[in-house]
């Protein structure tokens, strides 16, 4: 594969990126065919040193992802981010995919959890309202024992919430240079 050719192949890979951090990217990788060039190497030589442009596009991706998320935790950066790095190779499809899901069933179950207990005073009225003979006082006073529970499990879940977060994301940087090769520093 000569110099054009990879970089048409690159730039087509690198479509999902914003316009100006594309162009820097493949400014990058022209300089280094031209450097490859001046140290008397082919371009074909230079290419197959580099790698697959596709695999350099995943790697740039996940990065890329995995920076937005940084920037901004949100739960559409965070979807990005994961599914940019299941898309490194079929081993992110265990590694990653799976404590992905158990992290989003747990903080599920918590807010879920949460929110049904805070809930629970209003069901209690709706029961009251449709069966006004099953009013029950007990009832009244574990709704109401419910209720707090249910603010303190909210309240709660968003530090878990916000460290899971943070935990997995650092999980994802590991993965990342783990796929690259980079954890010889690490």
């Amino acid at each position: 594969m000569n110099k054009q050719q990879f970089i048409n192949k690159l730039t087509e890979s690198l479509q999902r990126l914003p316009a100006n951090d594309r162009t820097d990217i493949v400014h990058d990788f022209e300089e280094h065919f031209e450097f490859g060039l001046q140290e008397g190497k082919s371009e074909e030589e230079i290419a197959a040193s580099l790698g697959s442009p596709a695999q350099i596009s995943k790697e740039l991706l996940a990065s890329y992802h995995l920076d937005q998320v940084d920037e901004k935790t949100s739960a559409g950066n965070m979807f990005r981010a994961v599914w940019a790095v299941l898309g490194l190779g079929f081993f992110n499809l265990v590694i990653v995919l799976g404590p992905f899901i158990a992290l989003v069933g747990v903080l599920v179950g918590g807010w879920v959890s949460g929110l049904a207990f805070i809930a629970s005073p209003l069901l209690l009225a709706l029961d009251t309202l449709l069966h006004p003979q099953s009013f029950n006082w007990f009832n009244l006073f574990v709704a109401i024992g419910l209720t707090g529970l249910g603010l303190l499990v909210v309240i709660a879940m968003m530090y878990v919430t916000q460290f899971f977060m943070k935990g997995f994301v650092r999980y994802l940087h590991f993965n990342v240079r783990f796929v690259k090769g980079g954890l010889k520093d690490a």
